[in-house]
């Protein structure tokens, strides 16, 4: 997800490797960008087919598989600097406690039965990787990166002001395991310095991509949408905090407070049952050890 200081743009789907594979452009990471009023789509967003398309994949990949009830995910933490360490161990572990409770269903929603393991903190002092992630995704990740499509490798730096992170979906993998993980701005932390998205939702956001979910807006009011039962149709983001927004013709209003929309981080509260099952698919199409 990327979002701006006071009104943003988030992170969108990057291209997926699945049957016939996508086109990789050279851009590595999934952004968006957008005004300081108004959420835009970027130049990487997915294509209208690409929900479709990766809904034919995983039915052919789960021919005979069972996904798993309960996933935790080992996450390895690279924390990026300028000469002076912006983000400690304990706020770390109060972004991954945010982690577990929003997946966990704390918030609202149902429990997805995803939790995060804090596996290791390493720090690397580079002040150009802290300053544009974007630009040096490659040389940063091949440095740091651990661990196979099951690890979560989560990348703190500072990212532009139109973007809070970007994030690398399962699908990709096989093609480049090396940039596999998500990038998000320290100042989105718990208690961070950005005002309306400092409740550590861009890292929910931006993990929901890593495990496979589109944004709830995705195709808009046309089939298949995000590709989830139980998202109601939406025709476009939810900016700020609205108390009701209905923008398609479909059967419920649009699901402005699940974590998969661009909400202020106040309203973000919950993932659905049909985003669960999703999550667990896709781990065990793609991120499970097993087959890749």
């Amino acid at each position: 997800m990327a979002r701006r200081v006071t009104a943003v743009s988030l992170a969108c789907l990057l291209t997926v490797v699945i049957a016939p594979p996508l086109q990789l452009g050279a851009a590595r990471a999934a952004v968006c960008a957008g005004s300081p009023h108004r959420r835009t789509p970027g130049p990487r967003s997915p294509k209208p087919e690409d929900v479709a398309k990766l809904m034919a994949e995983l039915d052919r990949r789960l021919a005979g598989v069972t996904p798993p009830t309960k996933i935790t995910v080992p996450t390895r933490v690279h924390v990026l600097t300028r000469g002076v360490r912006k983000v400690s161990n304990q706020a770390i572990r109060s972004q991954i406690a945010v982690l577990n409770s929003a997946y966990g269903g704390a918030f609202g929603g149902v429990d997805t039965g995803v939790r995060f393991r804090l596996d290791s903190i390493s720090v690397k002092d580079n002040a150009t990787w802290f300053t544009d992630p974007v630009g040096h995704e490659q040389p940063m990740k091949n440095a740091l990166h651990k661990g196979g499509a099951d690890t979560l490798n989560l990348y703190i730096a500072q990212l532009s002001e139109l973007m809070l992170g970007f994030a690398s979906y399962p699908y990709w993998y096989a093609g480049a395991p090396l940039l596999d993980g998500v990038v998000i701005d320290w100042r989105s932390l718990p208690g961070g310095a950005m005002t309306n998205y400092n409740r550590g939702f861009t890292g929910v956001h931006e993990i929901g991509h890593w495990l496979g979910l589109f944004h709830t807006f995705e195709n808009g009011c046309r089939q298949p949408g995000d590709g989830i039962d139980d998202t109601p149709a939406e025709a476009k983001p939810t900016e700020a905090c609205p108390g009701h927004k209905d923008t398609c013709p479909q059967a419920g209003p649009d699901p402005t407070r699940n974590f998969m929309d661009y909400a202020h981080d106040r309203c973000m509260a919950e993932f659905t049952q049909g985003q669960a099952r999703r999550m667990h698919e896709v781990w065990a199409a793609y991120r499970h050890t097993s087959k890749i």
